[in-house]
């Protein structure tokens, strides 16, 4: 995805990071949230939460049915205080916080074949059971291109082998990432 000016990328950050803030702090939704063009933006977006360098929260939704400021303040306030895995982050945290959105491209179709390591993320979807896994996931943990499919599948609750199934579906999406120094 093309690179969007520093301005806005400042701008988004600084939305997500003032949701955390206010859900946090006030356990409430951030009220004032702007539309002008980046924030009007219609894509799916993950907020992700790192403190001291380790995974805090993340939460996404997939496709901009909404604008992205709104996705962006909902995502960065449910990831500081909704994710599952996680007790919810008090507000001696916030310094150490670090915030990266990763905004998506549309969903598209993809054959295993074509999936590229560090520019994919996939969607795997079986029946009633979807997974994702954002593309730095697989450079993170330095997978090949089959241990991705795989854990996607294992994220989706489906057996690691569900990909190969000819009634699995996978898309593929491209994301920019915009992250706090």
């Amino acid at each position: 995805m093309p690179s969007r000016p520093d301005a806005d990328r400042l701008a988004l950050l600084r939305l997500a990071r003032s949701a955390v803030v206010e859900a946090v702090v006030n356990r409430r939704q951030l009220a004032d949230i702007p539309a002008n063009t980046a924030f009007a933006e219609r894509r799916g977006v993950f907020v992700t939460l790192h403190s001291t360098g380790r995974l805090r929260g993340c939460i996404g939704i997939l496709e901009g049915k909404e604008p992205l400021g709104e996705l962006i303040a909902r995502c960065a306030a449910s990831a500081a205080l909704e994710d599952p895995r996680f007790s919810p982050v008090n507000a001696e945290e916030l310094p150490s916080l670090r915030i990266e959105l990763s905004i998506l491209s549309p969903l598209a179709p993809l054959r295993p074949e074509d999936l590229v390591i560090g520019q994919h993320g996939i969607v795997i979807v079986n029946e009633a059971r979807k997974g994702v896994l954002l593309p730095q996931v697989a450079v993170e943990h330095r997978l090949s291109a089959e241990q991705f499919l795989a854990e996607t599948c294992g994220k989706a609750g489906l057996p690691q082998e569900a990909w190969r199934d000819r009634k699995t579906q996978i898309f593929g999406f491209t994301t920019e990432i915009l992250a706090e120094e």
